[in-house]
């Protein structure tokens, strides 16, 4: 895939923060579309949160994206219980979706480089492998 410019999208975080992607700039940012209720999301989140703890301190951030569909309540509840470190957002009106070119299916991924060109599209599970080495060149990169 040809690096694109990453949309100019918000997020809203569940305790209701609100941030920019523009705001990640200089980081590598994956951004992960998930669901409860999807078992290979909820099988990658862990190796997930592996991987920004790997790469976190070399400025690498996560975004965790719950689907339009995923109530609220449910999206904290699941996060709380697998506690994990990754920023969760809520894409209630699905709009950060339709920013991104829409999602045939979650899992989908999006590896953002450090000035802000989407570098890859994963559909699908995560394999972590390729994962790292790419997150390993990006991260090397400058801005």
């Amino acid at each position: 895939m040809a690096p694109r410019a990453a949309p100019a999208v918000e997020f809203r975080t569940l305790k209701g923060e609100a941030f920019d992607l523009a705001s990640l700039r200089g980081k590598v940012v994956l951004v992960n579309f998930w669901a409860t209720t999807c078992e290979p999301c909820v099988r990658e989140l862990p190796g997930i949160a592996q991987t920004w703890k790997r790469f976190g301190a070399q400025g690498f951030e996560v975004v965790a994206v719950a689907m339009s569909y995923d109530p609220p309540n449910r999206v904290v509840e699941f996060s709380e219980k697998l506690a994990l470190p990754l920023t969760i957002s809520l894409d209630l009106k699905g709009e950060i979706e339709k920013q991104f070119g829409g999602l045939q299916f979650v899992p989908t991924s999006f590896i953002i480089d450090r000035r802000g060109n989407i570098v890859r599209r994963i559909d699908g599970e995560i394999q972590f492998g390729p994962l790292h080495s790419l997150l390993e060149e990006k991260l090397k990169e400058p801005e």
